[in-house]
């Protein structure tokens, strides 16, 4: 049995749970269970803190996780990234107050307080600064007012927390992080099935299908509109002179496309949500 490992609570919980559901898994009907069997599928679901899951996953513990790009990238771990799943992104950068750090450099011989002493520390140690870091395990944005750290690196969406504190945003980003598959054994069998799959539900997500009548003569123009992935599907219609179109089109463009393709003349354009996918 493939052994998955998979965020038990925080931001990355619910959106990889419903993923695994979506991409035909087991689910879990007792939030309290640790573990989860699914012999249908040939996998064993383990449900752990996500900071822990690239220790367990990188000491060959389990075979496969989903957590945290950052988390990952913390723990040091033997485990490697091996797809991004689009969802729980977030923005590490440093904050101070205002006028005490000018570019990165100015961090050297600092307090830096922080969730994640191993990204951090790697960061600067790759820009040549050397810091005190404090690790702390939330309400990182206070270290400063309390006299704890005299910057910060942290999370980042809009930066009002950061603002509340008395802090503004300095120097690079220090990582652009996502949810990601993680596994210390990339070609364990059952891997590439489950990447698989669940690649098919970013797809159903990403995309929709379209379906129009069109005039005939108007097909190319149509085409450049409707792409697909390949190519797009093209029937013929009772009526010789129009055809039927079905093509694959990004979701967040789906109005726009219609009008486009309103506007050249195609009818009856109908969209349709994808449930699951392999491309």
């Amino acid at each position: 049995m493939l052994r998955i490992a998979v965020p038990n609570k925080g931001s990355l919980s619910e959106t990889a749970v419903e993923m695994l559901v979506e991409a035909g898994y087991a689910g879990r009907r007792d939030p309290r269970a640790l573990t989860v069997a699914d012999p249908r599928n040939g996998v064993e679901f383990f449900y752990l803190r996500p900071r822990d899951i690239a220790t367990y996953v990188g000491s060959g513990a389990l075979d496969v996780g989903i957590t945290g790009r950052d988390l990952l990238l913390d723990s040091g771990s033997a485990a490697v990234e091996i797809q991004p799943l689009d969802f729980g992104d977030s923005t590490f950068r440093f904050a101070a107050p205002p006028g005490t750090v000018a570019e990165l450099a100015d961090l050297a011989g600092t307090r830096v307080a922080t969730s994640y002493p191993g990204l951090v520390g790697e960061f600067l140690a790759q820009h040549g600064v050397t810091a005190q870091l404090i690790r702390l395990d939330g309400a990182v944005e206070s270290a400063v007012r309390l006299g704890v750290a005299d910057a910060v690196a942290d999370v980042v969406s809009t930066g009002s927390t950061l603002r509340a504190q008395g802090l503004e945003i300095v120097g690079p980003v220090i990582l652009e992080s996502t949810a990601v598959l993680i596994s210390a054994q990339p070609e364990r069998a059952g891997i590439a099935t489950l990447q698989r799959r669940l690649q098919g539900v970013l797809v159903a997500r990403q995309y929709v299908l379209i379906d129009y009548d069109l005039p005939r003569e108007l097909l190319e123009r149509a085409q450049a509109i409707t792409p697909g992935l390949e190519s797009p599907t093209v029937s013929p219609l009772a009526d010789g002179s129009w055809v039927a179109v079905r093509a694959m089109v990004p979701r967040d463009e789906t109005n726009h496309v219609m009008d486009a393709l309103y506007d050249l003349g195609a009818r009856a354009i109908l969209v349709s949500s994808i449930h699951a996918a392999r491309i």
